[in-house]
């Protein structure tokens, strides 16, 4: 039940054909607010008590196998399916551990996966989406990337200069010089803002990690503590919201079947690594979907180099790490505020807009702008359920099956 992609034949070619300043800068910003994105998980192993070494093991792992598959993904697919990890899952992993022990967490992250992945052969997910209604998919997509709109102007209140620059530049750029990527030129302003400004780069430091062995063990308790939780957020909750960026921004027979498996298979393989889980990564799927990512049949290319450059930088990801440090806190959510401002406009637009379903798409967008977590899931899931609940119960006759009846 997996659809069946492009493959590799042709790939040298496509990417001479279509490569471009604009998937090539979508493809590094996307990269970057990736490795930015490690620092929530050196947050939360450190907050739940982690060991530093285990946590570097952690978020090796993490841009390794991801870039790898996120690479597989985009090539075979000639889609932007850039692949990362779960980030609540990241956060109920590390909170995991100290109640379960690693060994059984890894355990259930594997049986996880193995849930994840039969799911996706069986065809399952495609006929979820397909059943879902798209107002709502778009209303709880809207509500996920809200943060990221609202986190690009937050910081004028305290940075009003170097964050005003670099939307003026993002600005000038999009109105006056089509050609070169307008995120790109946001980027180099603010790299400029950083070095007149005098930021220490002094105590970066040259360093080598790479992915560790070691072997999962089972419990019941770490299952239902962490694996039943892990299949429902990669099955309900990136699934969803990664597929949905990407038809709303146009593309069709996006393979949600086979999204589902590499979820499946990509959280298989990284348990023996310390690594936690794989899933599409909807907002870098936002960046490298995006119009700004250049024409449709190229934006592969995005994601597609964005897993080549997690795959090369992860073994000196401690090295990010403390890039990151050293730069203010506007820095990386102006970019990704930036990369997804045409996504989320489309998305918020395609959910208010419709003609159906417009009590269930508000309610998904609220939930899912929330940020709740209920039973160690997060929002977007109870987004989607619960907007498609109240829209059954408010506007049952918006289903499609109920005209059919009738």
């Amino acid at each position: 039940m997996l659809e069946k992609g492009i493959g590799f034949s042709g790939i040298i070619k496509d990417f001479k054909t279509n490569v471009s300043p604009q998937n090539i800068g979508a493809g590094l910003i996307a990269t970057i607010f990736g490795l930015a994105a490690g620092a929530v998980h050196i947050g939360a192993g450190t907050a739940n008590g982690l060991p530093t070494e285990f946590i570097i093991m952690w978020v090796t792992s993490l841009y390794l196998i991801n870039g790898v598959f996120g690479v597989i993904m985009s090539a075979v697919y000639r889609k932007p399916i850039p692949m990362a990890n779960s980030l609540p899952g990241a956060l109920l992993f590390a909170a995991a551990i100290p109640m379960v022990g690693l060994g059984p967490t890894l355990g259930a992250a594997l049986i996880a996966g193995v849930l994840t992945a039969l799911i996706g052969m069986s065809g399952a997910m495609e006929k979820l989406m397909r059943f879902t209604p798209m107002p709502i998919v778009m209303g709880m997509i809207g509500g996920v990337l809200l943060k990221f709109g609202l986190n690009l102007v937050t910081p004028l209140k305290d940075f009003l200069l170097p964050v005003s620059l670099m939307i003026i530049a993002y600005l000038i750029a999009t109105k006056f010089i089509s050609k070169f990527p307008a995120v790109v030129a946001s980027l180099i302003v603010g790299i400029a803002i950083l070095i007149f400004s005098g930021a220490d780069f002094s105590n970066i430091e040259f360093a080598m990690e790479i992915p560790k062995f070691v072997m999962p063990s089972f419990s019941l308790e770490a299952f239902l503590v962490y694996g039943l939780p892990l299949t429902i957020i990669l099955c309900g909750m990136e699934t969803p919201v990664g597929v949905g960026i990407l038809k709303a921004v146009g593309y069709k027979n996006v393979p949600t079947n086979a999204i589902t498996f590499a979820n499946g298979i990509g959280t298989i393989i990284g348990s023996f690594f310390n690594l936690h889980s794989t899933a599409i990564a909807a907002p870098m799927a936002g960046i490298c979907s995006s119009p700004d990512a250049g024409e449709m049949e190229g934006r592969w290319i995005s994601s597609f180099i964005t897993g080549l450059f997690w795959v090369i930088c992860a073994p000196f990801y401690g090295l990010f790490v403390k890039l990151f440090q050293v730069t203010p806190p506007y820095f990386v959510s102006v970019i990704a505020g930036l990369a997804l401002i045409k996504v989320l406009s489309s998305t918020i637009g395609s959910a208010l807009a419709a003609p159906k379903h417009k009590m269930g798409a508000i309610f998904a967008f609220l939930i899912s702008a929330s940020g709740i977590t209920l039973y160690g899931i997060g929002s977007s899931f109870w987004g989607l359920l619960i907007g498609i609940m109240i829209s059954l119960f408010v506007e049952t006759k918006d289903f499609d099956f109920v005209g059919a009846e009738n």
